[in-house]
Order: C-alpha cells, then sequence, then structure tokens
C-alpha cells in the first residue's frame, strides 16, 4: 500500500468471488477467522426510508461469523490490521428484507475452518447461509442507527423505547477519512 489514508476499508467480502480477487485469495488459504457475536443488525429499505432490524438467536447465544483477516505492508513499514466478514445469499428468514447474509459457522465447522491446512474447496463448502430457524428477526428502533445512542433500549420494538441514552465518546474519531477496526 502506498498510502493507508486511500486504502479502501472492506468489511463484507462476497463468498462467491472470496477465491478469485486477488485482495482475499490469501487470506481464504491461510488466514481464516471467526467474529463472535450474539446478534447483528440489518435494515430493510423502504423507498427513500430504512427500518432496522436485529437479528440473533432466540435463545441469546453466541455464534461465529466466518471471517478473513489480513495484514497489509505500508511503503513507510507501517503495517494495517483488517478483518472482514464473509457473505452469502440470504436465508428464508434475512431474504424478507435483505438479499445477502453473513455466513454463520455451525460450531462443528470451527475447526476445519480455522486450520491452514483444510483445503480450500472444504473450506469454501463451508460459506453456506445459516438455517432458517437458527434466527429470530426483531423490528427494533430507529435509534440504533445514531452512534451517540447506547443501551438496551435501542433493541425495543419501533416507539416503544424509553429513554433512549445519549453517551458521549470517550475517544475522539479521528479525522482522517480512513475507518479503524482496531
Amino acid at each position: 500500500m502506498k498510502d493507508f489514508k486511500s486504502f479502501p476499508l472492506v468489511i463484507n467480502i462476497r463468498s462467491e468471488t472470496l477465491r478469485e480477487k486477488a485482495s482475499f485469495r490469501a487470506a481464504f488459504q491461510r488466514r481464516r477467522a471467526l467474529m463472535p457475536a450474539d446478534g447483528f443488525y440489518e435494515w430493510q429499505r423502504l423507498g427513500r426510508d430504512k427500518r432496522p432490524f436485529l437479528l440473533r438467536c432466540p435463545d441469546r447465544s453466541l455464534f461465529a461469523f466466518a471471517a478473513l483477516s489480513e495484514t497489509w505492508s505500508g511503503a513507510d513499514g507501517s503495517e494495517l490490521d483488517t478483518v472482514a466478514l464473509v457473505t452469502t445469499h440470504a436465508n428464508g428468514t434475512l431474504a424478507a428484507i435483505h438479499e445477502r447474509s453473513p455466513v454463520i459457522l455451525a460450531q462443528e465447522h470451527f475447526k476445519a475452518w480455522l486450520n491452514p491446512h483444510t483445503p480450500a474447496e472444504d473450506a469454501y463448502r463451508l460459506l453456506q447461509p445459516p438455517p432458517n430457524d437458527l434466527l429470530e428477526m426483531v423490528a427494533i428502533s430507529a435509534a440504533v442507527n445514531t452512534v451517540a445512542h447506547d443501551g438496551p433500549e435501542l433493541h425495543e420494538p419501533p416507539g416503544q423505547e424509553k429513554n433512549v441514552i445519549v453517551r458521549p465518546r470517550k475517544k475522539p474519531i479521528p479525522n482522517d477519512d480512513q475507518g479503524r477496526l482496531f
């Protein structure tokens, strides 16, 4: 990389093209990762508006996204560590609001996904939409779309949130036009 400030920060990688694109080929072969989560947000487009949903396991358990990590080297010797989750076609649950879904790996596939000796074709076969019954989709407050809002009340159904809390940031966001993952 000549200049990290012009580096396009990728947060999602399409499973269909990750083996073909030079940016992801080596990471797919040797730096597969898991990104633990207990839920994620997705927005449904309604004309010019967007409606947020929380997707989570009905029992509130943790799950793991398939991800790839990479370290990019700058011309000056500096390094930038990145991670992005892998997406695929939406399952039946998510298809109602969005055409893509993060790949959520079953726990029994963690070891194979993380092992760099797992053949690429075997690892690629793991990149499937989650089962339809894995996640529940909950309509939530649009306040979730504002970084200044924080707290469990954001997960209340629209119009039922009580006292959305605005919390000041502990650290100012650097104004260098480059997003940060770490």
